[in-house]
């Protein structure tokens, strides 16, 4: 019998074809049995290989597997960055190193009763490629406690050596520093520890990679939470010479807007200013009681080009991070601070929208330009908040009628417009920790919510939504700010919860934001009025950026981008280079490709900006830590922020600091968490702590190397005592406290669940193990 005709060897392309299309990368092997080539036909093939991976159009890694360029490997260590809007669980690899954003990787559900994975936990798994720029992940398993590097405090080892108190809540573990890799750090100091491996006996051991300075010093709480987050603080030498040699915008072709009063209205402890304003009334008789507003934004696309050393530092930071005693900048201080900050009675380049409204708020036009401005002055919120309320100074009283008054007239109209389309209206409070010139914490309050604030916000919705509609206009790749529609689960979860307090929530129509807040005002001054506020936040979306638009469903609106923060948002800038191409305004506009990158580029400038958000949240925890640390015993009012089966999350009323009550500490009972109901509720006296509940505590103890407060719930006479007001001015310095002798981490999350492990104080105990409703 003739044996049949080998097949023939196959083409470079169709070898390409194969290996990218490959869910993972594939060996030598798999190709040849793909294809049927057997025996002496597998050597042209091996040289075909050879020739791919020398031409950079494959990837040859680890056993000789072959992959895409930039394809990632088989199995890899991710790190945990959180869930996008829709609840799916993202992560990036941990060696990745290129200047592009990473690809999309979705961590597959865990097995039931595997322990939930939180931002910053590393794991080893399993990768498959779903997509050109997207994988799926299957965990191998957790890397716990594991991470390449540790922020922490330098402790003496009886051994010898040291050992690692970490300031990071999550990780339990304890690190000892052999004598060799101590780099001098002294008892107290706060350090970067580079973790090396794992000792025979199961020891984890680590090398001092950075000394940080001393912990207790006031520089040192923001520095941990920047080491922690691994937020970039130094820019190449090459960045920082391209911001030196920067210089003078000149007129050109450029509109000139220089006698136009534009003024910039800042908080007062602002030093970079990249929106200025202007108003007047429109003067044309066909919109009677209409206004005109103009909005200038510095011109960052001027210095900042595509392609160069500072817009791969800036789209590498992403964002500008802020901290009560310094800013993680985007862009180096010759520019931040600099050129590109719209100060008074100087010449600065602005992208400039002039917009055109009616009396009610309707926009009517708009108009974009590349222009020259000099700002007419330099304002703050209160300073023109009391200008309008009947209290002008010597800055603000000969601009009072020309520029303040219209900016008011025109800020009603678009009020208006926003009651009309019906925003989510939620009221988030923040907190502003005051430092003096020593950095000592003279106070930590409510950060003030005054019209002028809100005038300079509607002003910048109205020129993002301008810049949207433009660029969709004119065909250009839009990078959106997106905030997508409840997720319907969420929803019917609400409606259950709203259902136990009498409230309904209508079913079958269309969601719109206005029903949240509709509902919001109808329980306003009520006893349950806190509890639905948060379950309406809890029920939103997370907003993001991205080239799909989404719409943004908190105001209401259909197309939303960010273009008035060019100096420290990534994505603003991107924008700003859309409408410079749009409108052929330069040659520094958008590349002719970087609409390619915009899917994977939203999706890392999304990732950082959640980044900034964590570093900024746990510098004011440990803000708050430092400032309540020798206020231990002390008796404060608070309200319960969250209910969970190992005890209750409460924010501290004056100050704004969120602390546990861990489930033991809780008055004699067995205690069942009812998920629905958001309580905690006692088998045997029928106690109930319920989500927005105020409720009196005593700090036991706050710790604020961690951000930890631990806090008991005090009840009855006790509580009958009013609880002692935070002191004022008294000028602590922060962080100025000895670091706690007592075993470390007390007030940590994790002492916190073993305590409430340990169950209420009587017979039978074990309340939280037996906590689970029954139904």
């Amino acid at each position: 019998m003739a044996r049949g005709k080998a097949p023939a060897l196959p083409t470079r392309e169709q070898v390409l074809e194969f290996i990218r299309n490959s869910p993972t990368p594939v060996g030598k092997r798999e190709i040849a049995r793909a294809f049927q080539i057997k025996g002496a036909d597998k050597i042209p093939l091996k040289a075909m290989l050879k020739e791919l991976a020398e031409s950079g159009e494959i990837d040859r890694g680890r056993k000789r597997r072959m992959a895409a360029p930039g394809t990632l490997p088989e199995v890899a260590v991710l790190a945990i960055e959180g869930p996008d809007p829709d609840g799916d669980l993202l992560a990036r690899p941990v060696s990745w190193t290129s200047e592009e954003a990473p690809p999309r990787i979705e961590v597959a559900p865990e097995r039931r009763g595997a322990p939930a994975l939180a931002a910053g936990d590393r794991i080893l798994a399993r990768l498959s490629r779903t997509g050109a720029d997207s994988y799926s992940a299957r965990i191998i398993r957790q890397l716990v406690g594991q991470p390449s590097r540790i922020i922490g405090i330098f402790e003496k080892h009886p051994e010898g050596g040291g050992r690692l108190r970490p300031t990071d809540r999550r990780v339990k573990a304890e690190y000892r520093i052999m004598p060799p890799h101590t780099n001098g750090a002294e008892p107290g100091e706060l350090v970067a520890l580079e973790v090396l491996h794992t000792h025979r006996t199961g020891r984890l051991q680590g090398r001092v990679a950075e000394r940080l300075g001393r912990f207790g010093e006031p520089r040192t709480i923001s520095l941990i939470a920047i080491a922690e987050q691994e937020i970039p603080t130094r820019f190449t030498e090459e960045a920082l010479s391209e911001a030196r040699h920067a210089g003078p915008v000149t007129l050109g072709q450029r509109t000139d807007f220089r006698d136009l009063p534009l003024v910039t209205i800042d908080g007062e402890d602002a030093r970079d200013f990249d929106d200025a304003v202007w108003a007047t009334e429109d003067d044309d008789p066909k919109n009677p009681g209409g206004w005109q507003v103009v909005v200038a934004i510095a011109d960052v696309a001027h210095y900042v080009r595509p392609g160069s050393a500072l817009d791969r530092a800036a789209r590498e930071r992403g964002n500008s991070v802020y901290f009560p005693d310094r800013v993680v900048p985007m862009l180096p201080e010759e520019l931040s601070n600099g050129w590109c900050s719209l100060k008074p009675a100087e010449d600065r380049g602005c992208l400039v929208v002039r917009m055109v409204f009616s009396a009610q708020g309707e926009k009517l036009s708009h108009r974009f330009y590349r222009g020259l401005m000099r700002s007419a002055a330099r304002l703050t919120y209160n300073r023109v908040q009391a200008a309008i309320d009947g209290r002008s100074d010597e800055l603000t009283a000969p601009l009072l009628d020309p520029v303040i008054r219209p900016l008011y007239g025109a800020f009603k109209a678009l009020l208006s417009e926003r009651e009309r389309r019906g925003t989510l209206e939620l009221d988030i409070p923040e907190r502003r920790v005051v430092l003096d010139e020593q950095g000592r914490i003279l106070k930590i309050a409510p950060r003030e919510r005054l019209d002028s604030h809100k005038l300079i916000e509607e002003f910048m919705i109205a020129a993002n939504v301008a810049a949207a509609e433009t660029l969709e206009l004119r065909n250009r790749p839009v990078m959106y700010r997106v905030h997508d529609q409840p997720d319907a689960a969420k929803v019917d979860a609400l409606r259950e919860s709203l259902g136990g307090l009498g409230l309904k929530l209508a079913k079958g129509q269309v969601l719109r934001p206005k029903m949240f807040t509709d509902l919001l005002v109808k329980v306003q001054g009520s006893t349950y009025a806190a509890m639905v506020h948060d379950l309406v936040l809890r029920t939103q979306a997370q907003a993001q950026y991205s080239p799909h638009n989404l719409g943004h469903f908190g105001l209401a609106l259909s197309r939303y981008a960010h273009f008035t923060s060019p100096i420290r948002r990534y994505a603003d800038l991107l924008v700003h280079r859309a409408l410079i191409d749009a409108h052929h305004f330069g040659e520094d506009g958008l590349p002719k490709d970087a609409e390619a990158n915009f899917e994977s580029l939203g999706q890392h400038i999304s990732s950082t900006e959640r980044r900034a958000a964590a570093a900024e949240r746990d510098a004011m925890d440990r803000y708050a830590a430092a400032f309540l640390a020798d206020r231990e015993g002390q008796l404060f009012k608070g309200r319960i922020n969250g209910v969970t089966r190992f005890g209750l999350f409460v924010t501290l009323e004056d100050s704004g600091a969120s602390g546990l009550v861990p489930m033991g500490s809780l008055p004699d009972d067995w205690y069942d968490h009812d998920e629905r109901a958001h309580a905690l509720i006692g088998r045997r006296w029928g106690r109930e702590y319920r989500l927005g509940e105020p409720v009196h505590l005593r700090l036991v103890e706050a710790d604020p190397a961690t951000g930890g407060l631990l806090l008991h719930i005090i009840e009855g006479e006790k509580a009958a005592a009013e609880p002692a007001p935070l002191p004022r001015g008294e000028g602590r310095r922060a962080g100025s406290f000895a670091p706690p002798s007592r075993k470390p981490g007390v007030a940590r999350h994790k002492a916190a669940k073993r305590s409430a492990g340990k169950g209420p104080r009587h017979k039978g105990g074990k309340g939280p193990k037996r906590g689970k409703k029954k139904r």
